[in-house]
């Protein structure tokens, strides 16, 4: 019997009518392992993976391969995004095993969870052949296959805790700087050869840093993104990553996560520089956001699929002819040139993806262009849409909106954040504790992870500091209080799971930045703003400590693996300031200070305002009857400025 019909998650859904007799992960399926018997096969994906759709056609669906699962083993399908501890731990020792990882992951695991064999995609016959493989070797040497999974539990248990060490100092973050230098692509922006992952994290932190070298390096990996074909050029939006190392060919899965990302990155790449195209892309990724990962309830959904009638990337791509279709002879050769659509093709089948490579030489005409293909688009089939909300990633949409509306003056941004917080907070914290996911406005069954309790807190500080409304810096330090009481991992670190959570055969602590912060280095910079926004020492204390670990991963391995650390360690080597802003928040002389301070690009600034119980604000008056705003760093502040130009002299040249 397949039990994945009554499951929450748009992936397992996807396999619902499989004949595989899917469980979902938890003490049913290794119970039903115990009893009969036989290994567990704990299959691992998630809805935008394109190998993960191809598995399932080919041997998921396949009544042959479904009966030799289904004879031989307890079949556990998980979706990684519901639960990233169990993806974690198995991808450990994938990668342990293989020296890669990937999805869909397949793992084949003992009775008690312990995997012995694991690997990723696996062609039909391969997988059939490996399933006899497996099925053999179980009935006639169970105590070496048992030993076997043993073994690598107790070799991936030496390394479950990484230790610590003293927060990265400047000389550490300029060394970062340099390392990056060395693999930076001059010519294509970005870091290394293909396949190129957007690089936000490391972004954020290279903007931060502020020098020279760093903004440039920023700056022009940020403009190749824009440009290429990673881009929606049509309606905004970044696909998950470019197979080539030019941005041409994206892998076509769109990531709530990757967007809410580099909408913050973009606004703040404008703020720094006000480089026009810098706005453009960030608005178009916010309204793209909104218009097609926007959800009913106010949150916003996983992701897009890459596939569309079951071929990658058929949605975004054209072909000359398909263009002089749509516009007319001349208008469709004009495109063609601007977009870089080419006879030959820069995907399949003599498709292009649509580039930019520079700035069309008639913007009306290009908007017109533009406008027309996007209505030609949307009578294509369209992708798949995941709809569940991930805590973590809508908090950090949250942070995104928020910023980008009030650095844009977008109102409708800022009321997009606070509609997806208000969701958060009323249908993912239940007492107290926070969940992962929801799906039509009903909560998961799974416990909220690191990175959720992290993330969230991060939006709220972010939504406080652009509105004021003290109810999201209270409902921050709810959720820090559980980092703190539930995640430590005893040595300055933390834990991705809780003290109380369901124990695994490992407990997941991963400090590396990914293709999202690590929650270790998310809960560093949430921990660091509540900080300077309360003077709390322990606080401060914790957040520093989580930081230990980013010295050791850009020496060992590469500050591409620490972004967000390296970002938090940027604001703690700035302070951070600390900017209270005193006045009626409907005064405009409170606003234009409010906006000097939102527009200054110093690391990690968090600001307090309006009349609510912060502690930062506490004592902060007006002066003379003026809105004043003080600056302050370790709440030692110098004396207040009544202007917007005082103000961004005080925190550019700080004393």
């Amino acid at each position: 019997m397949n039990r994945l019909k009554n499951a929450t998650s748009p992936y397992l859904l996807q396999h619902a009518d499989n004949p595989v007799e899917w469980f979902e992960w938890g003490e049913e399926a290794f119970a039903e392992a115990r009893r009969r018997d036989v290994p567990l096969l704990v299959s691992v994906g998630y809805s935008a993976c394109h190998w993960c759709h191809v598995m399932a056609h080919e041997s998921f669906e396949d009544a042959q391969t479904a009966r030799m699962m289904n004879e031989a083993f307890v079949n556990v399908k998980v979706d990684r995004e519901e639960r990233p501890d169990v993806d974690a731990v198995y991808m450990n020792a994938t990668t342990a095993m293989n020296g890669q990882g990937g999805w869909p992951m397949t793992v084949f695991a003992t009775p008690e969870g312990h995997p012995f064999y694991t690997g990723t995609y696996f062609p039909r016959r391969q997988f059939q052949q490996l399933l006899g493989a497996i099925s053999k070797a179980w009935g006639q040497d169970r105590d070496e296959v048992a030993a076997a999974g043993g073994r690598v539990v107790e070799q991936l248990g030496r390394f479950a805790v990484t230790p610590s060490g003293p927060a990265p100092t400047r000389e550490v973050t300029e060394q970062a700087v340099r390392d990056l230098a060395k693999s930076f692509d001059a010519a294509r922006g970005g870091f290394g050869g293909a396949p190129k992952f957007p690089p936000s994290m490391v972004l954020e932190f290279l903007l931060r840093h502020g020098t020279h070298e760093a903004t440039e390096m920023a700056g022009a990996t940020l403009e190749a993104m824009a440009r290429g074909g990673i881009y929606d050029q049509l309606c905004g939006g970044f696909a998950r990553y470019s197979v080539d190392a030019g941005w041409v060919v994206p892998h076509f899965e769109k990531m709530l996560y990757d967007n809410a990302l580099l909408l913050r990155v973009y606004a703040h790449w404008w703020r720094s520089t006000g480089n026009p195209l810098a706005k453009r892309v960030a608005l178009e990724t916010a309204e793209w956001m909104l218009r097609e990962l926007g959800t009913s309830e106010g949150g916003f959904a996983s992701a897009l699929d890459a596939d569309s009638e079951g071929e990658e990337g058929k949605f975004y791509v054209w072909t000359p002819a398909e263009l002089r279709r749509v516009l007319g002879e001349k208008r469709g050769e004009w495109a063609a040139a601007v977009f870089n659509v080419t006879p030959e093709g820069t995907f399949e089948h003599g498709a292009s993806v649509l580039q930019l490579l520079s700035e069309p030489p008639d913007k009306a005409v290009f908007d017109d262009v533009r406008a027309e293909l996007l209505t030609a688009r949307e009578q294509r089939v369209r992708p798949g849409r995941d709809d569940k909300v991930v805590a973590a990633w809508n908090g950090l949409a949250v942070a995104a909106l928020a910023e980008a509306g009030a650095l844009f003056d977008r109102p409708h941004l800022i009321g997009a954040a606070r509609t997806a917080a208000k969701l958060l907070d009323r249908v993912h914290v239940q007492d107290g504790r926070l969940w992962r996911t929801s799906r039509d406005g009903r909560v998961g069954a799974n416990a909220g992870v690191l990175e959720d309790y992290a993330d969230v807190a991060e939006g709220f500080i972010a939504l406080y500091g652009v509105t004021g409304e003290t109810r999201w810096f209270d409902r921050a330090g709810a959720l820090l209080d559980t980092v703190l009481e539930h995640f430590p991992d005893g040595s300055g670190g933390f834990y991705d799971t809780p003290d109380d959570g369901e124990a695994l055969f490992q407990r997941p602590q991963d400090p590396t930045d990914g293709a999202t912060p690590s929650g270790r280095s998310a809960a560093a910079g949430a921990l660091l703003s509540y900080a300077a926004l309360t003077g709390s020492t322990r606080h401060r204390e914790a957040a520093e400590a989580a930081l230990g670990t980013v010295t050791a991963l850009t020496e060992r391995q590469s500050a591409r693996f620490a972004g967000w650390g390296l970002a938090v360690a940027e604001a703690v080597l700035a302070g951070p300031a600390e900017i209270a802003i005193a006045g009626p928040l409907d005064d405009p002389r409170t606003t234009a200070l409010h906006r000097a301070a939102l527009m200054a690009a110093v690391p990690g600034a968090v600001i307090a305002l309006g009349d609510g119980d912060v502690p930062l604000m506490e004592g902060r008056t007006l002066v003379n009857g003026h809105p004043a705003a003080y600056v302050c760093r370790h709440f030692t502040c110098h004396a207040p400025v009544t202007t917007p130009a005082e103000l961004t002299k005080e925190l550019l040249n700080p004393a």
